[in-house]
């Protein structure tokens, strides 16, 4: 599949090819006209595009749509005006590794080290029960991403952050030989799990939406949830010390009540963890950054750090040519009703390829 990537395109330039659907909707501007919003993808980045005047329903998440459209700017982002766009069909050869963020690395490889983390531990209650809630959860967590559009907001994305966290944990814990180094390897293992039913996402890595309890909850009141029910279920009683101690990892990860932690970590081990997750995640964000980055320039404001980040010039790292400027996220666009031209969507009955479709094809 020969075609542009999203993160080379240019003001002007025209594009035909295939993304897939990250988000999209039926929206209506300012004199009443209706007009689809869509956030379409590749591997190397995101862009907003619209159909101007069009009634039809928005294509749903995950969907693999051929798109002939122009690129122009507005606000000084890039943004496709959609001039034919139709769900792509198995015949097309659509090659999905080069639409689809992935982690770089297997998934089978990632949970294997993850598992064996586990397998180490010499804490009978610590190894039984992060065993446990990983296994009921073994067939998502192979494919899951640990955000929706942040950090590691790609396939396997959730693995990506555990197994790196769990590398930084063992360092760590060589450092500072009087932590409980099994307490430690369990609060990063489970400290996100709860993210699983937070986030609805398909076999792609794509996330929907949030389900009803990721908005009401939050994974980090599931994830206390999901642990002392499978305390109970391996017999745990309530007052078990590291039952208590891993809840209490699991609340306070994030820091501080404005990141969504009730309490501070208390205790050393749960210090660390926060500390790895923060770590993790920006190390994370700065590194896409830098990617669609030229070297020896600064990137967009980064949302999620609040800053721009600058790329330098690395010895050990080719010279590499300028980048265009970030692509918009969602969030970004939501003001983004202006009056466009009118342009008709070629539709025609096929067989579309799909979530699962697509995820065998990956393998």
């Amino acid at each position: 599949m020969n075609q542009d990537k999203v993160s080379q395109l240019v003001k002007d330039q025209r594009f035909e090819g295939f993304l897939i659907v990250k988000a999209s909707e039926k929206r209506v501007n300012k004199n009443g006209d209706p007009y689809l919003d869509i956030t379409l993808a590749d591997a190397t980045r995101d862009i907003n595009a619209k159909v101007w005047n069009s009634d039809e329903d928005a294509p749903a998440p995950g969907t693999v749509l051929q798109v002939r459209a122009l690129v122009n700017e507005y606000n000084g982002r890039l943004q496709m005006k959609i001039e034919r766009m139709r769900e792509a069909i198995e015949s097309d050869g659509v090659d999905l590794s080069q639409l689809v963020p992935a982690a770089p690395r297997p998934a089978s490889e990632m949970y294997g080290e993850l598992t064996a983390f586990i397998e180490g531990m010499a804490n009978p209650v610590l190894k039984a029960l992060t065993s446990e809630l990983v296994r009921r959860e073994e067939e998502k967590i192979q494919y899951y991403p640990a955000a929706q559009s942040m950090h590691h907001a790609e396939r396997s994305g959730l693995l990506h952050h555990l197994t790196d966290m769990l590398a930084a944990a063992r360092a760590i814990c060589d450092c500072y030989p009087y932590l409980d180094r099994d307490l430690v390897y369990a609060g990063v293992i489970v400290h996100d799990l709860g993210k699983l039913g937070e986030m609805l996402a398909n076999p792609l890595g794509s996330v929907t939406e949030y389900s009803r309890e990721g908005l009401l909850l939050g994974h980090i009141v599931t994830g206390v949830s999901d642990l002392r029910e499978a305390a109970r279920t391996l017999g745990f009683p309530e007052d078990e010390e590291y039952v208590l101690l891993l809840s209490h990892m699991i609340l306070s990860h994030h820091g501080i009540p404005e990141y969504g932690s009730p309490k501070p970590p208390m205790f050393p081990e749960a210090e660390v963890l926060s500390w790895l997750d923060l770590l993790d995640s920006r190390l994370n964000e700065m590194r896409a950054a830098q990617a669609r980055t030229a070297q020896g320039a600064f990137s967009d404001r980064v949302f999620a750090l609040d800053r721009r980040v600058y790329h330098p010039r690395y010895l050990d790292e080719p010279q590499d040519a300028a980048l265009p400027a970030e692509a918009p996220s969602p969030a970004a666009d939501e003001a983004q009703d202006e009056v466009g031209g009118a342009s008709e969507p070629e539709r025609r009955p096929s067989r579309r390829i799909d979530g699962d479709q697509a995820y065998q094809r990956l393998l």
